[in-house]
């Protein structure tokens, strides 16, 4: 269907990258770049599901297959489906970088109808053997929508809806895949006609998915002139080395393919789960996907909220602490259950016992969601758009790898005697390692949680024109300095890491030093100190802005003593000559945002007494009110040391 059709304006109308200007993500919903694209994913998710999951049932309950015995129905199905994104994601991830994504989305959709078409006919004749290839054939759908999905949304939304449109898409995925495996499940039980049924549902659902995806509006190659290497092998291994030049990106690739290790765990054990530990039939096990769902999609949901509409990593290891606790807890909760006859969901539900299991379920998909939709966000975000459907091709191989790995050491420890309970307790002290461990190859996700927490918790911190800060593109940030914590703050505030030049003492301080050279803040001394490390400071805050990244600097010299902005000193034009002697950022040169922090000073971090800073907590008590004024850019030209002051003297006020 043409999306310039008159029916097309039951979407509004919004140009690609549109403006942020609307309250919350939920209002991405009236709009035509976002609104047919999320329900054509919700739709095929939950295709992939009412099929395969009343295909599970019509096996496993409903039909003897000598070949294909029910305890393995489930297994091979499962691995049917993840099969292809082994064998062709790398494929899918060249088509999405080289074609329209939209035409993708809609070439996918019309495969999802010839698939379902061959499935009605596989579920009215009972053929297990055409219902098998389908099963393969959606996986390759799948596959195939895996990149476009995650390379569209960069195309169409800015930075801040990032968060948020990733959120309801990962909220969408869950419900879809509830609803869909609720449907499977109730429509093949229907005596007689529950197999047509199930036919008509599949098809009538892939038909719903490409009305739908003509709305999409046209999204154009990011690289049309690619030419496609058709080898699966050799492309999966360039496309592994193509994540791989990008560190950042390449270890949140597998931070986030240790979460679907982690979810695949519970996801796998829950019939188990329900049966031999809390005693509960079938209708527990739904419960209990019902509650991960749930957990999921309101953890996506509170994303945006918690980031304030930024990609906010920072809450990348808030989401791992709390699935790691409630991982450990509910091995606690589930592991002393007394042995009783199998229970409905009345019975079970009736027990307080029961409630503590469904609590730390549900809080650890919550924070699940809160560990995956930064980590999405931020690779879109940092990945290059010429080939980012290529990255989340690999992230999508990297993602199967650690999901069949799950299966075999879930099913190792399963022959190792382990109970699940004990299993949960395994995987959520891995998760602690694990994370541990990616948090220190990625020092960024620490910071920008320490950050988080600090502007959260200590703090109630209120940024005013952000949209100042760039998104892309070198600048320098000029700033006051209050206290021991400005730099903490202004991370918080920046939607990009900052590399700080900062006084060589402060690397001194307790925690605070450490916390900074893991930031690789650049220390400087003065020239009369040391001349050598004042110098190599210089250089390294010039080759911060030629590889295009933001530099924040301290004008005054260090922290004011009485609360006062004191003068500025020369450095800011030092840097300015030197970008301008390598030519960064071509004839205009680096822009320098003013910034100005205020109501900082008198609080702990601050210097207001004779015994200096950090001497009595909370001088001021918990979460009082500290800003952040950003100021309009100013041209490299523009800049001397005594009209920048003036600038951020302006935003004190």
């Amino acid at each position: 269907m043409n999306s310039d059709t008159p029916a097309a304006t039951a979407f509004q109308t919004m140009p690609i990258a549109a403006s942020h200007e609307h309250p919350n993500q939920f209002a991405l919903l009236k709009q035509r770049r976002f609104a047919p694209f999320f329900w054509t994913q919700f739709s095929g998710a939950a295709n992939d599901n009412v099929f395969k999951f009343a295909f599970t049932v019509m096996v496993t309950y409903q039909l003897s297959v000598s070949w294909l015995p029910p305890a393995m129905a489930g297994l091979v199905i499962g691995a049917l489906f993840i099969l292809p994104f082994l064998l062709f994601s790398a494929t899918a991830g060249q088509l999405t970088d080289k074609y329209d994504k939209t035409a993708m989305i809609r070439f996918v959709k019309n495969l999802e109808i010839g698939i379902m078409l061959m499935a009605a006919f596989g579920f009215s004749t009972d053929n297990i053997a055409v219902l098998l290839l389908c099963t393969f054939l959606m996986g390759l759908h799948s596959t195939l929508f895996g990149p476009v999905k995650f390379a569209y949304l960069p195309q169409v939304l800015s930075e801040r809806e990032l968060t948020g449109g990733n959120g309801m898409v990962e909220m969408g995925t869950f419900v879809a895949i509830l609803l869909g495996n609720i449907a499977g499940g109730l429509l093949v039980a229907i005596p007689e006609v529950g197999h047509r049924d199930v036919a008509i549902a599949c098809v009538a659902l892939a038909l719903v998915g490409r009305v739908i995806a003509g709305y999409i509006p046209a999204a154009p190659a990011t690289d049309p002139g690619l030419k496609i290497n058709w080898n699966p092998i050799s492309e999966t291994w360039r496309n592994l080395k193509l994540a791989h030049g990008n560190l950042v990106v390449f270890r949140s690739l597998l931070g986030i393919s240790w979460m679907w290790f982690f979810g695949a765990v519970f996801l796998s054990q829950f019939p188990s789960l329900a049966k031999e530990v809390l005693h509960g039939n079938e209708q527990v096990a739904s419960a209990l996907l019902v509650v991960f769902s749930i957990g999921i999609g309101t953890g996506s949901l509170l994303c945006e909220v918690l980031s304030k509409r930024h990609v906010e990593i920072g809450l990348v290891p808030l989401g791992a602490i709390g699935m790691s606790i409630f991982a450990i807890d509910l091995y606690f909760a589930s592991r002393g259950l007394p042995a009783s006859e199998i229970m409905g969901l009345g019975a079970f539900l009736a027990q307080p016992a029961h409630w503590r299991v469904l609590a730390d379920l549900g809080a650890l998909s919550l924070f699940a969601g809160l560990y995956s939709v930064p980590m999405y966000a931020l690779i879109q975000l940092r990945s290059q758009p010429t080939h980012r459907a290529r990255i989340i091709a690999a992230n999508n191989i990297l993602n199967a790898l650690f999901m069949i790995a799950s299966s075999v050491i879930a099913g190792l420890l399963l022959k190792s005697n382990f109970t699940i309970p004990q299993i949960f307790l395994f995987t959520g002290l891995a998760n602690a390692v694990v994370a541990f461990y990616i948090f220190m190859l990625v020092p960024e996700y620490l910071l920008r949680f320490v950050a988080w927490m600090l502007s959260h918790f200590v703090y109630r911190f209120k940024v005013t024109g952000d949209d100042n800060i760039p998104t892309t593109g070198a600048a320098i940030l000029a700033c006051n300095h209050v206290s021991f914590v400005d730099a903490v703050l202004l991370m918080a505030a920046s939607p990009r890491p900052i590399y700080f030049l900062m006084d060589h003492n402060i690397f001194k301080v307790p925690v605070l030093g450490w916390l900074f050279r893991l930031a690789k803040a650049i220390p400087i001394a003065p020239r009369a100190e040391n001349p050598a490390a004042y110098e190599a400071a210089f250089d390294a805050a010039a080759k911060v802005l030629k590889e295009g990244d933001l530099l924040a600097i301290f004008p005054e010299g260090g922290i004011t003593k009485d609360g006062t902005l004191q003068e500025f000193k020369g450095g800011i034009m030092k840097i300015l000559e030197r970008t301008g002697q390598q030519g960064i950022n071509g004839p205009q040169g680096v822009p320098v945002i003013p910034m100005a922090l205020t109501n900082l000073w008198g609080s702990y971090f601050s210097r207001v007494e004779k015994n200096g800073a950090m001497v009595r907590p909370f001088r001021r008590g918990a979460f009082s009110r500290v800003g952040l004024n950003v100021g309009t850019p100013m041209a490299a030209r523009d800049v001397q040391p005594q009209v920048l002051r003036e600038r951020v003297a302006g935003l004190l006020v």
